[in-house]
């Protein structure tokens, strides 16, 4: 290692240039203009900080890594991005957190209600398909709502139990509900499918698709009153294992993996439905999803209940078995956009101790993650599918200053001479780049 000593410079300088690029699509969008619109509470003291800067510098601070409010403060501190954003001085952590717990339950339905029907109207797709999913969020303290419920990987402690809306079509989510831990997948479905459904009121929904804590009866009776196509996964029950497990009528797609069908009635239910089983060999398939059926569980006479394992589905569309099972097998990748809004916008570490406050900064880290979606597909428009870490590594990380020439800004960007083009072309594209935005160009 060479011998060196350390000097200090004056000049302000961002590790996060490249977050000019997510800055410019949002003022393209008329993001602030439309958020002034949507009748945010606003501040008591006039010190204190405009609604705007703290819902940008939540954005700013999740795309740079923030994993809790107390990280928020990369934002506060870095002078050349407070320029570049037009702030005299960047919010203390508090401020955020001070702020969201002016929401309540009734200005959350208000506001996100209206900024994401904004949002979504302003995207050219339609005949869509919508996953429904639910997912767990430990929590560590005394938070509102924090209670004990399902819990698989760390049971006994308290979580909030979300429920959230995936249109598969664009990879982006429609809706957010924060749940106190101990409700089930299915409560509050209905209103939540109505409260989506409104948020999306001028587009066609081609399908709709859940898993086995959807299953129920009511939930069917309602998406067929509204001739809405579906495909839910079936919660085993004794009667659906019998059918199953005495079907004979099995049809071969590949080697260790066989498809029937039959129909099926609830005690609960007012009408039959239709049943697609399938079936995968073990042995054959070692990675097979579905549930297993011990053998001796139901009958002693037969002898191959556990080579297999078995997955269900009740559906009200007439296209064929196989292509219902291909269908409905997509909805796996919305287990991907829960585990980035996880891991990479830390959707479960942003929690205050008032419900409706880690709501409403739930659903504005949703609106950032739409936004970074709406980026991939409009500005990179790569086969490749993106997650913000790698998006972070190769475009936000770029040390910059803010300049002037005469009465001109400049943004100096330290860029590898291989990688200007690629930033340069992004550059060039947002010159274009206004909303409505077809999502079919990419």
């Amino acid at each position: 290692m060479r011998n060196y000593d350390i000097k200090f410079v004056n000049q302000e300088i961002t590790p996060f240039g490249g977050l000019s690029l997510f800055l410019k699509m949002l003022e393209k969008c008329h993001f602030d203009e439309h958020l002034a619109s949507c009748s945010l509470p606003q501040q008591g003291s006039n010190r204190g900080y405009k609604p705007i800067q703290i819902i940008l510098g939540l954005f700013a601070g999740v795309w740079c890594g923030a994993n809790c409010f107390g990280h928020l403060d990369v934002v506060r501190y870095d002078a050349a991005l407070c320029k570049l954003l037009g702030w005299e001085r960047g919010a203390d952590h508090r401020a955020y957190q001070r702020y969201f717990n002016k929401f309540s339950q009734a200005i959350n339905q208000r506001v996100f209600s209206e900024l994401f029907e904004w949002f979504f109207s302003e995207l050219i797709f339609d005949n869509y398909t919508l996953d429904f999913d639910s997912t767990v969020m430990v929590r560590e303290g005394r938070q509102e709502g924090a209670v004990k419920g399902y819990n698989p990987k760390r049971p006994g402690r308290p979580s909030h139990h979300p429920l959230l809306a995936f249109i598969s079509d664009v990879r982006m989510i429609a809706n957010y509900w924060l749940r106190p831990g101990n409700t089930s997948a299915s409560t509050n479905y209905l209103s939540f499918l109505e409260d989506t459904l409104s948020r999306l009121h001028n587009k066609k929904v081609g399908l709709i698709r859940m898993d086995s804590g959807f299953f129920s009866g009511d939930t069917m009776k309602y998406l067929e009153d509204n001739r809405l196509p579906y495909i839910i996964a079936c919660r085993f029950n004794n009667r659906i294992k019998y059918s199953l497990t005495h079907e004979t009528a099995w049809v071969e797609l590949t080697d260790g993996l066989d498809i029937s069908e039959t129909t099926y009635q609830s005690d609960s239910w007012e009408k039959p439905r239709r049943i697609i089983m399938v079936r995968q060999e073990i042995e054959k398939r070692p990675k097979a999803a579905g549930k297993q059926i011990r053998q001796l569980e139901l009958f002693e006479d037969e002898e191959d209940f556990g080579k297999y394992r078995y997955s269900c589905y009740v559906t009200n569309l007439t296209l064929p078995a196989k292509v219902v099972y291909d269908t409905y097998r997509g909805r796996a990748d919305s287990e991907n956009r829960i585990k980035e809004l996880k891991y990479d916008f830390s959707l479960d570490d942003f929690v205050s101790h008032n419900f409706w406050a880690t709501e409403a900064c739930g659903n504005f880290i949703v609106m950032a993650y739409n936004f970074m979606s709406l980026f991939r597909h409009a500005l990179i428009n790569s086969g490749k599918r993106q997650f913000l870490k790698t998006i972070r590594y190769e475009l936000l990380s770029t040390p910059a200053y803010l300049g002037k020439i005469k009465d001109k800004h400049i943004l100096y960007l330290a860029r590898s001479l291989k990688t200007r083009k690629a930033f340069l072309n992004i550059w060039e594209k947002l010159k274009d780049f206004s909303m409505p935005y077809n999502t079919e160009k990419s």
